[in-house]
Parts: C-alpha cells; sequence; structure tokens
C-alpha cells in the first residue's frame, strides 16, 4: 500500500528519472518495477496479520491466567506450584528466543513467524487434553453421599460415624493409582511450547516493521499494534468469565446434583473450553503470514533519514547489505561468531542495560500481579471466578487500550525525542505507582467463619489460635479436614454442618437447608433461628463499596502507566544500533522472562500459600487447594511485594535519563557505538542526520513535555 503510493508521486517524472537510474541506486531511487507489487503484500497487510497474531497470542495467555485458579482447583495444586504452571511459557521462550531472533531476522521473518502461530496452537491443545482423559471432577463435600442418594432429610453429626478404617484405607489406595493428579504436567508442557510458539512474534515482527516503515511512523503502527492487541485480553477475560461459569463437567453431571455455585472456593469452570478456543484462533493466525514476502521496498524517507541514532552506516556497509548471496555463503559457525560479538556489544551498551535492569523490576512486579489479580479479587472481595474475569476484561483493559495509542499519538504530535520520550514514559509510570498505594485502603476484612476467624461466640480470633471443634460439636465427631462450608443464619460461615451441630436437614442439592444448629445458640448476639444454608456467608455491604473503589484506582492507574508505554517501549530498539534491534528486542524479552515472567508467579504464589488459613483434602487424605485466605493478611503481602519491587525500579530510571540525556543533548558528541567512537562521517552529513536524531536538541524543544 505504502509503495503504491510513492510509485505515484513519481509517475510525473518517471521518463526522466528512468536513464538515471542505474546512477542513482546509492541515492535509493524506487525503481518503477515496485508498482507491480500488490497491496496485500505491503506493509499494512503485514501490520494487519502481525495486529491478528498478538490477539491470537494475548488471547491464549489470558485464557491461561483467567484458568489458574481454576487448574489450580482441578489439580488440588498450591498456588507456587499453579504459578509454576504458568510460568512454563517463560520457559518456552527462554529455550529458543536469543537464536530466534538473532538468526531469524536472516530467514524469511513471515514464514518464521507462521510456524511460531501454528505452535502456539498446539500447546493451547495439548494444555486442554487432561480434561478428555480425566474421570468427572470430585470436590470433597461432608454430606456428599448423603445428598447423591436423594435423601429428604439427613443428621449431619451422624455422617462420619459410620466410616470404618476399612473402608477409608480402600478408597485411599485406590485413589492412589489414579494418574489424575499428575496431569498437571500437560498443561505445562502445553503452555511451555506456547512460549516457544510465541517466539518469533514480537521481535521478527516489530523489527520488519521498523526495517521497511517510515520513522515516524513507526511509534504509531506499534501504538496500533498493542491496541488492536488489547482485545486479545478483553475477550479472553470474557471468554473465561463465561467458562468459569460453566460448570467443568457440563454435558455429563447433572446440574440439579451440583450442591456448590460459582461463588464456593471450590467451584470448577470449563477452563479447558477456552484453550480449545485460543488454539483455533492461533491456527488461523498463522495462515496470512505465509502469502506475505521476505522484504519490502523502503520508503524513500526511511532510507535517508532513519532517525535512529546508530545509523552510521558506510557506503560499504551499504554495498553488502544490497548484496543478496552475502547471507547465503555464510556458515553457521561465522553466523554463530557474529551472534556472539553482537550480544556483547549489546550488553555493554550503559544505556540499554540500565533501561533493561529498570524494566526487569517493572515487569516482575507486573507479572507477578497480573497472575494473581482474578484470586485476588476473590478472597479479598468474595467475587467469583466468572465476575472477577468480566470486570477486568470490561473495566480494566478497555482504559489501557485507550493509553496505549493516546501514548503513540502524543509522541508522533509533539515529534518526541528520546530524551522527552524517557521523561514522560517514567514520569507516567511513577504516577501509576503512586495512585497503586490506595488499593491498602480498600480492602475488606476476613470472613467470619466460626473457628477460623472468630470464635464460635463471634469474638476474633488471632490466627495462631484457630480450633475448629467446640463443646457445640462435640457430639457429633466431625472430619475437621472437610471444607464443606455453611452459612449460619447469624452470619457467621461454618466449616460443615456438621461442625456447626446441626442435627436435621430439608430440601436436596443448593436448596438443603439444615435445622436445629446447637453452634448458632451460643453465638452472644444471636436470638434468631438456628438454620443454616450451603455456601460461605457474603461480605459486608462495606466491603462492596470498597470493590467499586478499588475498581475505580485500577482504571486511572492502569491508563496512567499504559499512557506511557509507548513511549517505553520504543527506547528498547531506539538506544541500539538499528542492525541490533531485532537482538535488543529479543534479548530484552529474554531477561523478561527468564528473571522476571518465570520466578514471579512461583514466589508470589509462594507468599500468598503463607496466608492461607484452611486447606482442602484430597480423597487420598492428601492437601489440596487452599479454600479460606486470611484477606488482611493476603492484601499486605501481596500488593506489598509487588510494590516493593517496583520501588527500586524508578531509581534505575534516574541513571537512564542521566546516561540518556548526557549522550543525546551533546552538540559536539560524535556518534557512538555501545560505548565506543564510531567511524568519522563528513560535517555535511552529520548535520543531516542531526536534524532528525531522537533526543537531539532541536527535537527537544520542538517538544513540549
Amino acid at each position: 500500500m505504502t509503495v503504491e503510493t510513492k510509485s505515484s508521486n513519481v509517475s510525473g517524472s518517471n521518463q526522466e528519472a528512468e536513464p538515471k537510474q542505474p546512477l542513482d541506486d546509492e541515492e535509493n531511487k524506487i525503481p518503477p518495477v515496485k508498482k507491480k507489487t500488490s497491496c496485500c503484500t505491503g506493509l499494512k497487510a503485514f501490520l494487519a496479520a502481525l495486529s491478528f497474531s498478538y490477539f491470537s497470542k494475548a488471547l491464549s495467555g489470558v485464557i491461561m491466567k483467567s484458568s489458574i485458579t481454576q487448574i489450580e482447583r482441578r489439580f488440588d495444586l498450591t498456588s507456587s506450584t499453579a504459578g509454576f504452571v504458568d510460568g512454563s511459557f517463560e520457559i518456552g521462550n527462554l529455550l529458543v528466543i536469543a537464536f530466534v531472533s538473532y538468526f531469524g531476522a536472516k530467514l524469511h521473518r513471515p514464514k518464521v513467524i507462521a510456524v511460531g502461530c501454528i505452535t502456539m496452537a498446539l500447546g493451547c491443545f495439548l494444555s486442554a487434553m487432561p480434561h478428555f482423559f480425566m474421570g468427572y471432577y470430585k470436590y470433597e463435600a461432608a454430606s456428599h453421599r448423603a445428598s447423591s442418594a436423594n435423601s429428604t432429610s439427613i443428621n449431619p453429626c451422624s455422617l462420619h460415624q459410620d466410616v470404618n478404617d476399612t473402608a477409608l484405607e480402600a478408597s485411599r489406595s485406590g485413589c492412589e493409582k489414579e494418574p489424575s493428579s499428575y496431569m498437571w504436567i500437560y498443561i505445562l508442557l502445553g503452555n511451555m511450547l506456547r512460549g516457544i510458539g510465541e517466539t518469533p512474534v514480537t521481535p521478527l515482527g516489530i523489527s520488519y516493521l521498523d526495517d521497511f516503515a517510515k520513522e515516524e511512523n513507526v511509534p504509531v503502527y506499534v501504538a496500533c499494534l498493542h491496541t488492536i492487541a488489547m482485545f486479545g485480553p478483553m475477550f479472553g477475560f470474557l471468554l473465561g468469565s463465561l467458562c468459569a461459569k460453566l460448570y467443568v463437567d457440563i454435558g455429563f453431571v447433572d446440574p440439579g446434583s451440583i450442591t456448590i455455585t460459582p461463588q464456593d472456593s471450590r467451584w470448577v469452570g470449563a477452563w479447558w473450553l477456552g484453550f480449545l478456543i485460543a488454539g483455533t484462533t492461533n491456527l488461523l493466525s498463522a495462515i496470512p503470514f505465509c502469502f506475505l514476502p521476505k522484504s519490502l521496498k523502503k520508503p524513500e524517507e526511511a532510507n535517508n533519514e532513519k532517525t535512529s541514532w546508530g545509523l552510521f552506516e558506510n557506503k560499504g556497509a551499504k554495498r553488502k547489505k544490497l548484496n543478496p548471496e552475502n547471507p547465503k555463503r555464510r556458515k553457521w559457525s561465522v553466523m554463530l561468531k557474529d551472534f556472539c560479538t553482537s550480544l556483547k556489544k549489546v550488553l555493554s551498551n550503559r544505556m540499554y542495560f540500565t533501561f533493561l535492569c529498570c524494566s526487569l523490576l517493572q515487569f516482575s512486579s507486573f507479572v507477578g500481579f497480573i497472575t494473581y489479580k482474578p484470586k485476588y479479587m476473590e478472597q479479598q472481595y468474595g467475587q467469583s471466578t466468572s465476575k472477577s474475569n468480566f470486570l477486568i476484561g470490561v473495566t480494566s483493559l478497555p482504559p489501557v487500550g485507550i493509553g496505549i495509542f493516546l501514548g503513540g499519538f502524543i509522541m508522533k504530535k509533539y515529534k518526541m525525542g528520546i530524551v522527552a520520550a524517557t521523561k514522560f514514559s517514567f514520569t507516567m509510570s511513577f504516577l501509576s505507582y503512586a495512585i497503586s498505594f490506595l488499593h491498602f485502603f480498600v480492602g475488606c476484612e476476613n470472613y467470619a467463619v466460626a473457628g477460623m476467624t472468630v470464635s464460635y461466640e463471634g469474638a476474633p480470633i488471632p490466627f495462631d489460635e484457630n480450633a475448629v471443634f467446640s463443646d457445640c460439636n462435640s457430639h457429633c465427631k466431625c472430619d475437621s479436614n472437610v471444607w464443606d462450608p455453611v452459612c449460619g443464619a447469624n452470619g457467621i460461615t461454618y466449616v460443615s454442618a456438621c461442625l456447626a451441630g446441626c442435627e436435621s436437614s430439608v430440601g436436596h442439592g443448593k436448596n438443603t437447608v439444615f435445622n436445629n444448629c446447637r453452634c448458632l445458640e451460643i453465638s452472644s448476639s444471636w436470638t434468631g433461628n438456628n438454620t443454616a444454608t450451603l455456601g460461605q456467608c457474603p461480605k459486608s455491604e462495606a466491603c462492596s463499596m470498597n470493590f467499586i473503589y478499588y475498581t475505580v484506582i485500577q482504571v486511572i492507574g492502569g491508563f496512567c502507566y499504559a499512557l506511557g508505554g509507548t513511549p517505553a517501549y520504543m527506547l528498547v530498539f531506539r538506544c541500539v544500533q538499528p542492525q541490533f534491534k531485532a537482538l535488543a528486542v529479543g534479548l530484552y524479552t529474554l531477561v523478561m522472562r527468564t528473571l522476571a515472567g518465570v520466578p514471579a508467579p512461583v514466589y508470589f504464589g509462594a507468599v500468598i500459600d503463607k496466608t492461607c488459613l484452611k486447606w482442602g483434602s484430597t480423597s487420598c487424605g492428601q492437601r489440596g487447594a487452599c479454600r479460606l485466605y486470611d484477606s488482611i493478611a493476603n492484601r499486605y503481602v501481596f500488593l506489598g511485594l509487588a510494590a516493593v519491587l517496583r520501588g527500586p525500579s524508578f531509581l534505575v530510571a534516574i541513571i537512564f535519563y542521566i546516561l540518556i540525556k548526557k549522550h543525546f543533548q551533546n552538540k559536539n558528541s560524535k556518534p557512538i557505538e555501545n560505548g565506543q567512537e564510531d567511524a568519522s562521517v563528513n560535517k555535511e552529513e552529520n548535520c543531516k542526520i542531526k536534524q532528525c536524531l531522537p533526543g537531539s536538541p532541536d527535537g527537544e524543544d520542538e517538544s513540549s513535555i
């Protein structure tokens, strides 16, 4: 599309240009033959295909994020183990990204991206596979055996009195032979395979755009790319919300026999369905790249006035680039040696290395927070998994998408240089960081659970003094390991109907009501009916208001952070030489995946596990997923860890800004290649390039930042 426009602009003088074409090759004249280039193979076609691939990879990534709680419950995992499963995506990136970024740039980049999309699809299908090889989901329930017998009246106190040791040992020996407890490994491998497939999309796609687009249009293209990609997370969270609302064994289990609701901590939705849809989308995204060319003709302005500060190649280097035979004759050993040399040059760039450290701290905080954000909303504000995913998709992501687009638009409108972009980006990031501290003041109190957070009389008790047994349930011989909560009419939640001292019940399934619950009688402030219903008691109205405040803070903070996102992203390949752009972006992604993407979900999950008050139990008697958290401790640990990681990044950002300002605002300095002076250029060429150089003094004067 861009090429056709350029051809039409020079058509009027085509007769004069043709005789001089061989002599003007050094001046990068566009030959008339490019008129035949089809618009479907142009830059805009590539941008559209890349946007769809960004959408599909973001969709599959968010499906994993939105399903992590469901997977944790379905396979009885701890939060740290679930975090490791989520981090396996980054492990897949770690295996191949550095080599794909470097060697992939020398191959047919669109086709390499197509192979990556197909690999992502296979990873999604592999992640969904365990559902079709496992039995039906059996959640822990003290009254499950009686309710399944369609009894209209049961005595919860008598449920455990007739269970003998022989039957218990037989059930446990049988469950030890079931392979379902290890099926989560397939999800880990599928997620890792998806990470391998995602590897070429970002570095090769961005470098392809930057190579064949006008310099002034690259920020807008990147902003459009990420804005369109934001529909992936939005659609992903909405799809995750729908899947979480559907029961995991939908179509095979009678809904009337299910005694839990989506608000219950034992509920597992149809997590596998989202992976099937995401895999199909990834497969479709691979098709357009198969028909795109290996390279495009650069616009005339891009050839003469590239604004990357390292674009000071001599004429001999240009002739090498124009010779298509040289790369084919090079051996892999030579390419590997060049790779090590290029890697050393990139890492020795002080500006790039400082930016890498700053981004690492920011990204660690971001990854840990976004991984467990739905879980935090569930346990802190009493929201269901379905509603949490829905609200994230509807309220949090649209402002982020708008902020990313506006960031690129502002960068182009005010013609920001690299110094102005740095200042603007880190200012917005710090503003978002300051706003995030308001989260500490809009939390909720703990669930009132008898024997766990409050005494049976209703008074708060310390974390280390919980005891689920009391005189009111001592005659029932209850199982303390089972989590089958009931909500008393006094507003207190009991671990089970047995531990509530209930002696009878009426109804069936979700409509079961327990009567004559003795433990309700000892509550000092209760004089009503001694009945209880299935499920936990909802949180207070004040908690609902705090949840609204939390949502507003998220919207404002996310918008401010996204506003500086595009300028920050442009810094990755604006502070290195253009021949190292793909390697710089790939190395950046590699470090983020390795040191942030992999460990962050694990140690965030580990600190979350420390706040667990009640662990579930499997049919084998082993510890399952956590059922109840200390909301207050969880709020300070979860938000505090994110703040502690992110805070020091702004100190590193100050160093980065000083380096950028010192280098780009020095009028008399010569172009520097990763800390070393480059070959000298004549004054006329130097002045010509300097006028367009991002961060040059002239460019800074024009900026309003």
